[in-house]
C-alpha cells in the first residue's frame, strides 16, 4: 500500500482499490473499522482509566483524603444523604449498566461482553458531555440459563446511592421494558435506557430537521417503522407526544405489522409497550411493508442489520422526497448509496462513517449531564423532546442540507446547549432536586465537557496517552481489503 491512512482516519473511501464497487467499498469499510477497534483496543488495553480529581501537595492530605479525615465527610452525608452530591463524585457519576443480552447487531455476548461498548458509553460521556461514568455489566440469567429482569431490577437499586444517574444499555426486550418502567418508578435518580430512550431522542432530532428540509409536518406525514423493539417503540412514542398522528404510524416486528387485532402480543403481557402501540396506529391494519410503503414520507428502521433488510424495491413505493433513517448497527438495513439509488431524498444510518449519523451519542452525553446539574429525580418524556429540540434548532442554527440534518460528535458546543434544555425542562417537569438558571447550566457544562477534553489533549501531548500506531491501522485496512476480494 503505498499511501497511508493518517491516524485521523480521514477520507476513508479515498483509499479503497479503484475497481471495487461501492457495495465493496461499504463492506470493506465495515471490516476496516471492525479490524481496527480490535487491534487498537488490545493495543490500548481498553479506553477508559481512573484518575484523581484532587491534588496531594503533601503527605497530609493522604489523611484529609482518607482517614481520619473523611469520616467527617461520613457522618454529613449520614444525617442528609443529598450531601452525597456535594461531598463525593456521586452528582456527576453514571453506572452504565447492562446484561449484554443484546448487544448491537450480535446478541447476546456473555456479561463480559459488553464491556468494550459500556466502556465506549463512559468514554463518550467523558469526552462528551464531562461525566464520568463506569460500566457494570451484570449476569441477569436465572438457574435455567434465561435472562432474568428482576434480577437487573435489585442491582441497580442497590447500586443507586453511589451515582447520580444509571444508563440502562444492551438490554433485550421484553425484559428492557420492564427494567426501565420499574426502576424509574423506584429508583431516587434518573434511570436512563440509552437504546430506547436516547436513540428515540436523536430519531426525532434528525425526523424535525428533515422535514423542515422537505416542506412537510410531521403532523401530516406517513411514517412506517420497521422493527418494533425498545427503540422503534419508544421513537413511536415521542413522535406521537411531538405531534404525529398515530393514525399516520404503522409499525411492523418479526411477525408483521402492529395493529388492534395482533392477538399474540395480547396475549404476552409482557410486551405492553407494544400493544399500546397496536390500539393506536394502523388503525387500517395496513399488512404488508409493500403496502405501508406506498407514498410513506419516512421510514424509520431498527431491526436486523444488513445490507438487504430493507429492500430497495420499497423505497421506490415512498412519496417524493422520501425520508430514510436505516440505523442498525453495525451494519444499517440497506447501505445509504442502494436507498439513494430508489429514490429516498435524505437517507441517515447509525454510523458515523456515512453522512447524517442518527446515533444516541449525540444525545446520552447532554442529555444525563443536564439531569445530574439539577440533581434531577428522573429523566421525562418531555425531557428527552426538549433534547431532541435543541439537537434540531443547534443543526438548524449552523446550516442543515440533506447530507447534514443533526450535529456532529465532533461539534463539542451543541452539548452544552442539549444539556441546559434538559437542566430547564426537568425543573419546569418539577423533578429537579436543584434549580440554576439556563445561562448557568449552559457555563456549567461548556466548562466541564471544555475541562475534559482538555485534560485528554494534555495527556495525549505529554505521551502518557500514545498515539495510535500507524502499523495497526495499516494492518486493519489491508486484512479488510484482502477478505473482500476473497
Amino acid at each position: 500500500m503505498t499511501k497511508k491512512i493518517s491516524p485521523a482516519l480521514d477520507n476513508l473511501e479515498d483509499f479503497f482499490p479503484s475497481d471495487f464497487t461501492d457495495e465493496q467499498k461499504a463492506k470493506a469499510q465495515t471490516l476496516f473499522l471492525k479490524n481496527l477497534a480490535a487491534t487498537a483496543h488490545h493495543h490500548y488495553k481498553g479506553k477508559i482509566q481512573t484518575l484523581p480529581k484532587a491534588p496531594v501537595p503533601a503527605f497530609n492530605w493522604f489523611n484529609v483524603w482518607y482517614t481520619p479525615g473523611v469520616s467527617k465527610v461520613s457522618t454529613t452525608i449520614r444525617d442528609d444523604n443529598d450531601m452525597s452530591f456535594e461531598l463525593s463524585n456521586r452528582g456527576n457519576l453514571v453506572a452504565v449498566v447492562s446484561d449484554s443480552t443484546r448487544v448491537l447487531g450480535d446478541g447476546d455476548v456473555t456479561s463480559p461482553g459488553g464491556l468494550g461498548v459500556m466502556e465506549g458509553k463512559a468514554f463518550l460521556m467523558k469526552y462528551l458531555g464531562g461525566v464520568d461514568a463506569v460500566p457494570l455489566c451484570v449476569n441477569s440469567k436465572n438457574d435455567k440459563g434465561e435472562p432474568d429482569p428482576d434480577k437487573i431490577i435489585e442491582f441497580v437499586k442497590m447500586a443507586q446511592h453511589s451515582f447520580g444517574a444509571v444508563n440502562l444499555e444492551d438490554i433485550s426486550q421484553p425484559n428492557c421494558y420492564k427494567v426501565l418502567d420499574t426502576l424509574r418508578e423506584q429508583c431516587d435518580i434518573p434511570v436512563w435506557h440509552d437504546d430506547a430512550q436516547g436513540t428515540a431522542c436523536v430519531t426525532l432530532a434528525g425526523l424535525i430537521n428533515a422535514l423542515k428540509l422537505v416542506k412537510k409536518k410531521i403532523s401530516e406525514s406517513k411514517i412506517v417503522l420497521f422493527g418494533a423493539g425498545a427503540s422503534n417503540t419508544t421513537i413511536a412514542r415521542l413522535l406521537i407526544a411531538d405531534g404525529a398522528d398515530p393514525k399516520n404510524l404503522i409499525l411492523f416486528d418479526s411477525k408483521g405489522s402492529l395493529h388492534k387485532d395482533r392477538e399474540d402480543i395480547k396475549a404476552d403481557k409482557r410486551f405492553y409497550r407494544k400493544l399500546e402501540l397496536c390500539e393506536s396506529t394502523n388503525p387500517n391494519k395496513v399488512m404488508t411493508m409493500e403496502e405501508a410503503m406506498k407514498d410513506a414520507d419516512a421510514l424509520i428502521s431498527l431491526s436486523k442489520p444488513g445490507p438487504n433488510t430493507i429492500k430497495p424495491e420499497w423505497i421506490s413505493l415512498m412519496a417524493e422526497q422520501s425520508i430514510v433513517f436505516t440505523c442498525a448497527n453495525p451494519v444499517p438495513e440497506i447501505y445509504p448509496y442502494e436507498a439513494k439509488k430508489a429514490g429516498a431524498y435524505i437517507v441517515a444510518t447509525g454510523r458515523g462513517d456515512f453522512p447524517n449519523q442518527v446515533n444516541n451519542s449525540i444525545g446520552f452525553p447532554g442529555i444525563l449531564k443536564g439531569a445530574l446539574m439539577v440533581r434531577a429525580k428522573g429523566i421525562t418524556d418531555e425531557m428527552a423532546i426538549a433534547a431532541a429540540h435543541a439537537l434540531a434548532d443547534y443543526a438548524e442554527k449552523r446550516g442543515i442540507n440533506p447530507e447534514n440534518i443533526v450535529p456532529t460528535m465532533d461539534e463539542a458546543t451543541v452539548f452544552p446547549e442539549e444539556a441546559a434544555a434538559v437542566a430547564m425542562q426537568a425543573i419546569k417537569d418539577g423533578v429537579a432536586r436543584r434549580k440554576i438558571s439556563y445561562q448557568e447550566a449552559l457555563e456549567i457544562a461548556k466548562n466541564d465537557i471544555e475541562e475534559a477534553r482538555a485534560a485528554t489533549k494534555m495527556l495525549s501531548d505529554q505521551g502518557f496517552i500514545e498515539s495510535p500506531p500507524q502499523s495497526i491501522i495499516d494492518e486493519a485496512f489491508e486484512k479488510a481489503v484482502t477478505d473482500v476480494r476473497e
